[in-house]
Formats: structure tokens, C-alpha cells, sequence
């Protein structure tokens, strides 16, 4: 059970109700719905015809109305907070058959431990924190083995996080696929002499998405 109560779900959305797709995302620890990744990934997203709802966990609506900055909230209190999230948009009229769920980092790591119970179409990790930077032997994947939903990684080659190299040895169910970043950090960003971009690299983790959104059912 949450150690707070209940804050209201807050949410952003710049796209239309009536497209295809609906992408729940939930930011990392360090920055909001707002950030500018987040904000990025959105407008991407949006362009090929995704509709992104972003939303704020109670930690970070928190920090807006305080001006202070908080560490997230325990874990019982992001599973429910993404819960309340999903039931909300279901509420709203959005089909689950054509619900995806994922997030940023933390955000991302959290739906993959609600996921299974929530029966969504598919979930989406950007930057999944694989062991803290540093770390490698404080490993996030055990729950990872059984996962059944549909899972996209898109993760940088070199994400600190968990990089190519490292990612490649570990046990993951059959249902997570992984689209490797190419160069990108925890935020995708590639040094300059790779010779690639950021947009460059926002746009193929939004590519990824179609696609994998795609391959679940009809896209029409």
C-alpha cells in the first residue's frame, strides 16, 4: 500500500484522443513529464501519429508545489501511482487493446514490474536502468526472466546504465526485444564524433516504437 495518500494523477498530452495508439510514459528519477527528453520524445512520437500521455509521480507534483527537491517515492507508491495513471486513461475511453505502457529510466523499470497484471498491449523502456552507474553487480533483471507482456527496450550503446557489451549476457524473457541506440548514453545522446545526432537518435528510438506498436496488431 502507498505511505502517503493518494495525490491526484496529473498528466500531459499534446495529442489527439482519436489516434491509434495511446503511449502512457513516465519520466525518470531526476527530472519530470516535462523534461526535455520527455518532452522530445513526445513531439516524435506525436509526428508519427502516436498519442503520448506524460504524467508526474506524487514525489515530483510535490517538488512543482514546494520548490524542493525530494528522492522518488518508495517503490509501493510508484506501482500505484502508475496503476492509478492506467486506470484513468481507461476510464477516458482509450483502448487497452491499444494501450502501451512505459517510461524513462525509473519510470520505465516501475511499469515492468506492473505490467504483467495490468494486461496492456505492449511495453516500452527508454534507457532501462539495468544496475546503478558504476555497479554492474547490483542488477535489476531478476524480474525481467518471467516477464509475458510485450516489451522494446531502446537502450544507448554505451548507457552507463547498461551498456551493449553488459546487456548482451544477461537472461531475458523471450517477450523483450532491444533496439540498440547507436552511441547514445542514458539519454541517447552521442558524442560528436560518432558523427550521429541526438534528433538522429530520438528519431530511431520513435521509429522503434512504431514498429513495435505495429507489430502487435493492425495499425490502421
Amino acid at each position: 500500500m502507498p505511505d502517503k495518500p493518494e495525490d491526484d494523477v496529473q498528466w500531459l498530452t499534446d495529442d489527439p484522443s482519436d489516434v491509434h495508439w495511446t503511449l502512457i510514459l513516465a519520466h525518470g528519477a531526476g527530472q519530470g513529464s516535462d523534461s526535455p527528453f520527455m518532452e522530445r520524445m513526445d513531439r516524435t512520437l506525436g509526428r508519427a501519429g502516436m498519442r503520448v500521455i506524460r504524467f508526474d509521480f506524487p514525489y515530483m507534483i510535490d517538488m512543482r508545489q514546494t520548490g524542493r527537491r525530494k528522492p522518488p517515492d518508495r517503490e509501493p507508491m510508484l506501482r500505484e501511482s502508475w496503476k492509478r495513471t492506467i486506470d484513468q486513461v481507461l476510464s477516458g475511453g482509450t483502448d487497452q487493446r491499444r494501450l502501451l505502457i512505459g517510461g524513462k529510466s525509473m519510470g520505465g523499470r516501475i511499469a515492468t514490474l506492473i505490467a504483467d497484471e495490468q494486461d496492456v498491449a505492449g511495453l516500452v523502456c527508454l534507457g532501462y536502468p539495468f544496475h546503478p552507474p558504476g555497479k554492474p553487480y547490483r542488477l535489476r533483471v531478476a524480474h525481467l526472466k518471467q516477464l509475458r507482456t510485450p516489451t522494446l527496450i531502446c537502450q544507448g550503446s554505451r548507457d552507463p546504465f547498461g551498456n551493449r557489451d553488459e546487456v548482451s549476457g544477461y537472461p531475458l524473457s523471450e517477450a523483450i526485444r532491444l533496439t540498440w541506440i547507436e552511441d547514445g548514453e542514458h539519454g541517447f545522446k552521442p558524442r560528436k564524433q560518432s558523427g550521429r545526432t541526438l534528433e538522429q537518435n530520438l528519431r530511431q528510438a520513435a521509429e522503434a516504437i512504431i514498429g513495435f506498436a505495429k507489430s502487435q496488431s493492425k495499425w490502421s
